[in-house]
């Protein structure tokens, strides 16, 4: 079987990239030169943790609910599929009946919405809430989009955030795949464990998965 390479589906986190307008933007300096102290650079940054390529815990939407560091490990770690749905502005169950996912735990959604790390959009596809009991009856317990968010980017109710995580489908949001083709793919996308934090920046890297020998 060939081996693929990684490659990064996340956004850099740079100091002109765009944020939720309410959000602090992110920001990296230094604070020790190494021509001042004579031995190190020494950088700090400031950010909003759902800035960029990021990890929504529970707690975002849910004062009950988890925190990142509680949240478990592996549900950021195996295989996924990158599902090709730029073809509509709504995803919706029959949407994604399209598509063999049975027992697939990780769904990757490559939206209509093209990646511009710089500007942050007026409006995004949408999700329909009730893709989220579809999706647990398959056996997904993550799903991921290229998106700022899985719900309207006015939404007060949050009504997809709230279907995923009573499903039990956590939500990785901001992903970069506009040269990631539809298929199977191993994922990889860590949050920090932040101690309380209602969301993690993560690093996401994807490697194709040969589904034939």
């Amino acid at each position: 079987m060939m081996a693929h390479d990684w490659i990064d589906i996340s956004q850099p986190l740079t100091n002109d990239m765009a944020h939720w307008p309410e959000d602090e933007p992110f920001s990296y300096s230094l604070t020790v030169a190494k021509q001042d102290s004579g031995s190190v650079n020494i950088g700090q940054m400031a950010t909003s943790v759902h800035t960029g390529t990021h990890v929504d815990a529970p707690f975002h939407f849910d004062d009950e609910g988890k925190t990142i560091e509680q949240l478990d490990v592996n549900l950021y770690i195996g295989d996924a599929m990158v599902l090709d749905v730029s073809h509509v502005q709504e995803v919706t169950v029959e949407t994604l009946s399209a598509f063999s996912i049975q027992g697939v735990k990780r769904i990757l959604l490559k939206t209509s919405l093209p990646s511009n790390p710089k500007r942050f959009p007026e409006k995004i596809p949408t999700l329909d809430p009730r893709i989220a009991d579809f999706l647990s009856e398959k056996g997904v317990k993550l799903l991921g989009v290229n998106m700022p968010s899985v719900d309207a980017l006015d939404s007060k109710e949050l009504p997809t955030h709230h279907a995923l995580y009573d499903n039990g489908i956590n939500i990785l949001e901001n992903l970069v795949l506009d040269k990631i083709e539809q298929g199977n793919y191993e994922l990889i996308a860590l949050p920090l464990a932040i101690e309380g934090s209602d969301g993690s920046p993560v690093r996401a890297v994807v490697r194709r998965v040969d589904t034939t020998e």
